[in-house]
């Protein structure tokens, strides 16, 4: 991937980010590939991978919705660290399979199929409900009381 490739492809995805008010989830995404470096370093590659030879790519020629094509790659990543299904909460709290349509403002979570394995965060949608919020202490943070928003 070349340097011009790189920076368009950044520069969509920050327009994208601005546009929305959507939150940036890279940090998140690279504290991820760090632990999956040490855990799985054949998945590790292979998300390299997608990021150097699609996502970036695919961004940069304007082939796919950078935001759409972000929470993807989360999605793989969370994929690559336990297998599982990947599920979208709206604002009430109810959940629904997730579709790569899903709307942006819904919590994305990816629900590992072990038990005692907590759900892996996908995508936070900016300003969370009140169910969103709590789903996501419960089942991401293990928390039994809900924490203020924010």
């Amino acid at each position: 991937m070349d340097e011009g490739t790189r920076k368009e492809a950044d520069r969509r995805f920050e327009e994208a980010l601005e546009t929305t008010g959507a939150r940036d989830p890279r940090d998140f995404y690279r504290k991820a590939l760090r632990e999956l470096k040490e855990r799985n370093p054949e998945g590790y590659d292979r998300a390299v991978n997608h990021f150097q030879n699609s996502l970036v790519p695919a961004i940069a020629a304007g082939e796919v919705e950078p935001l759409g094509a972000w929470r993807e790659y989360g999605r793989l990543i969370a994929e690559v660290f336990e297998e599982g299904k990947t599920v979208a909460i709206d604002e009430t709290g109810k959940s629904f399979p997730y579709d790569p349509e899903t709307p942006l403002d819904w919590l994305v979570l990816h629900v590992p199929k072990g038990k005692g394995t907590r759900a892996i965060l996908v995508s936070l949608p900016p300003e969370p409900s009140p169910a969103q919020r709590a789903t996501y202490d419960l089942l991401v943070r293990g928390r039994h009381t809900i924490s203020a928003p924010g």
